[in-house]
């Protein structure tokens, strides 16, 4: 138990040390924590013959720092990932190769640490299979392609190629990574599927997690009106440690996790008070540009007020760059939600209420149906957006439906 205690605090250390030397080197104050990317296979990088079937590796020709025993494994390497190419079905053997490649550039881009393991592995996410990229022996990134379904949908994502690289890819990567992965996306015309944006406070916020769950009960994390859902995850009783306060949805592609990453890290006798907001984008309703990447300051301040106001905390003041959600498609879902929340009234409890509303009195009535939270499916979208929806719905969807005789 001591010695897995010891290893917890050298990594969580190291992990600490990497972060602050990144925050030097870049200049921003907020790190890139995760990062996922889909690539259309039409428009991802297509290997050469070279590629695919390297010539041997000669001392001459390779890095000089290279012991015999390195390059031994570099040449059994190649040679496997060579004939594992050469055994793929012909269907498969495009996607695979495009995959392969892709996986090179990314460890390219993190740094000499990383590497592609030569042999495929079953797939995640709905894809078939993937590369794993390594550091040290563990998985810290894969790069998934082909679908692992029959299905249109999956048929779809069969035409892409996916990145997905975790937390220590991302914290152990060289220091312009982040710049030089904007450059891969933009030429390769990747889209950007989720990136977390975290903030270390490394000496604890002011006030703690408790202030952050006392700032949102204060509607400081309020946009146009409209209160985030919101939540805690641990021992919130009795002075607990290792707790988390969430604001935001990952339906909607925001959220926020305010937490106690020092007991994280090193358990619950972690005496370093180190705390993260962590910010979390997906692109469900929203255009991740890969400039994120490369300004992460500017858009972690772009969430929100309190979000600039945490930075400029923190000592970085920096113009905000919001993440718009896309217009189209939130008046799409507004409307979709709101059709089925009148649906359901009309269909299911349109009795009752035309019982309620003959016989109660008015004020009665009145009192019945006032003063109720929004439904769950609706609590994302803001008052404006819900009475236009309301405002455009069809007469047609007041009549209950009637279902066809046998």
């Amino acid at each position: 138990m001591r010695k897995n205690a010891q290893a917890l605090i050298l990594e969580g250390n190291e992990i600490k040390l990497r972060l602050q030397a990144d925050r030097r080197v870049s200049g921003h104050a907020v790190h890139v924590d995760w990062l996922r990317v889909t690539f259309q296979r039409k428009h991802a990088p297509i290997p050469t013959v070279k590629t695919l079937f390297p010539d041997p590796v000669q001392r001459d020709s390779y890095d000089y720092s290279m012991s015999e025993a390195d390059m031994d494994i570099v040449r059994w390497k190649r040679a496997k990932v060579a004939k594992m190419l050469r055994e793929m079905p012909d269907a498969d053997f495009a996607a695979s190769a495009q995959a392969h490649l892709l996986a090179q550039k990314i460890c390219a881009i993190l740094g000499s640490q990383f590497s592609v393991e030569p042999e495929l592995k079953k797939g995640q996410d709905f894809y078939r299979f993937r590369w794993s990229i390594v550091r040290n022996g563990a998985e810290c990134a894969w790069v998934g392609f082909l679908a692992s379904g029959e299905s249109p949908r999956q048929q779809a994502q069969g035409q892409t190629i996916h990145a997905n690289l975790y937390g220590a890819a991302c914290t152990f990567a060289n220091g312009d990574w982040r710049h030089r992965m904007a450059h891969l996306i933009e030429e390769h015309d990747g889209k950007v599927t989720r990136v977390d944006l975290a903030l270390d406070f490394f000496d604890g916020i002011s006030g703690g997690v408790d202030r952050v769950r006392d700032d949102w009960h204060a509607g400081l994390m309020d946009i146009r009106g409209h209160r985030p859902d919101a939540n805690t995850v641990g021992p919130w009783v009795d002075g607990g440690r290792g707790r988390s306060f969430y604001f935001g949805s990952k339906e909607a592609g925001k959220q926020t996790n305010a937490y106690e990453k020092g007991v994280q890290l090193f358990g619950k006798k972690d005496a370093t008070n180190w705390e993260r907001i962590e910010l979390r984008y997906g692109n469900k309703l929203r255009e991740l540009p890969a400039d994120i990447l490369r300004r992460p300051d500017a858009f972690f301040a772009g969430a929100s007020d309190w979000h600039a106001a945490m930075l400029a905390e923190h000592g970085r003041i920096t113009a905000p760059e919001p993440v718009k959600v896309k217009a189209k498609q939130a008046v799409q879902s507004v409307k979709a939600e709101v059709t089925r929340a009148v649906r359901w009234l009309s269909d299911t409890a349109s009795q009752s209420l035309a019982l309620a509303f003959q016989f109660l009195g008015e004020d009665e009535f009145i009192e019945l149906v006032s003063h109720r939270n929004l439904p769950g499916r609706l609590k994302k979208f803001s008052g404006s957006e819900i009475k236009a929806a309301f405002t455009a719905l069809s007469p047609a969807i007041y009549q209950p439906r009637t279902r066809l005789a046998a």
